[in-house]
């Protein structure tokens, strides 16, 4: 195994139970993601991406504005990811926060999805029957997959390369190649699909080009340099340059220069629990690295 990655394993690995241990009902969503990401720093890597916080209906896509005042609370979805150079641990957890623990079974759904979907990937079972393994699990606990969001392929360049890891039997017969992947189910007791919601403050360098302005120029330049092809957050960009950066960001968005991705949000309103861990499989062998 690559000594990056191994260390971003080694990392990750620690940082899964801190993050765990720090998510309480009604604690702010910034502090969360703050402390989550410095002990990342901490402990010798950095922030894959922007630690995403979904709350129910929001299945993916949600970080902490760098003023936000909100809460945690319901069905929260803790996104993370840690790297050490170009290597990539992606990460997810769910919490339910409510008294009555109403999403018990979405959790525990979506965490078996995982387990199952892990067990057939060692099997060497093709993309389609991997993706099957998660829809059976759902559909024996009367819930169901969200069909248009995936596992995917990771590499040194983007967290979300070529190929992608259904969490449905999309019929694809090819067996799954060795290489870098993350498993994510999505679990939902609604219909099963996501559309783009309003803007999230999560980026990606998307056409480096050289804007008119200097203080965009500025911002730009520390994107590239610091994230490359790899998504950051308006909050990170504030951390830097102060909140006047949100006026760059917007010029640099209107320019088609970074791209502002969209919240994911479930087509019926209806919570949704996810799980994630990434392997590697090398040599027709498969390590859980998370």
């Amino acid at each position: 195994m690559n000594a990056d990655l191994e260390k971003a394993s080694e990392i990750a690995k620690k940082v899964i139970p801190f993050a765990k241990s720090i998510v309480k009902k009604d604690k702010p969503l910034l502090e969360i993601a703050e402390e989550i990401e410095s002990k990342i720093i901490e402990l010798g890597a950095k922030p894959a991406f922007p630690t995403n916080l979904s709350i129910d209906e929001i299945a993916a896509h949600d970080t902490p504005a760098y003023n936000d005042e909100r809460k945690a609370y319901g069905l929260l979805k803790v996104d993370l990811g840690v790297k050490v150079n170009k290597k990539i641990i992606d990460y997810a957890f769910s919490v339910d926060l409510t008294e009555e623990k109403k999403y018990k079974k979405l959790i525990e759904t979506s965490e078996k999805a995982l387990q199952n979907a892990l067990e057939s990937i060692k099997n060497n079972s093709s993309f389609g029957e991997v993706g099957k393994s998660i829809q059976k699990t759902a559909e024996e606990n009367s819930l169901s997959p969200i069909i248009n969001l995936s596992g995917h392929e990771i590499d040194d360049e983007s967290l979300h390369a070529g190929l992608i890891i259904p969490n449905y039997d999309n019929k694809n017969s090819s067996k799954i190649p060795d290489g870098i992947f993350a498993i994510e189910p999505f679990i939902t007791a609604g219909v099963g699909k996501i559309y783009d919601g309003r803007p999230s403050g999560i980026y990606i360098l998307e056409a480096p080009a050289q804007p008119r302005d200097k203080k965009a120029r500025e911002v730009l330049d520390f994107i590239i340099k610091e994230y490359s092809t790899f998504p950051f957050c308006s909050r990170w960009i504030v951390k830097k340059f102060s909140s006047s950066a949100l006026i760059s960001l917007k010029q640099l968005e209107q320019s088609g220069i970074i791209h502002n991705y969209a919240q994911l949000i479930e087509k019926s309103q209806s919570p949704v629990a996810q799980f994630e861990t990434t392997i590697l499989k090398e040599n027709n062998k498969v390590f859980v690295l998370a």
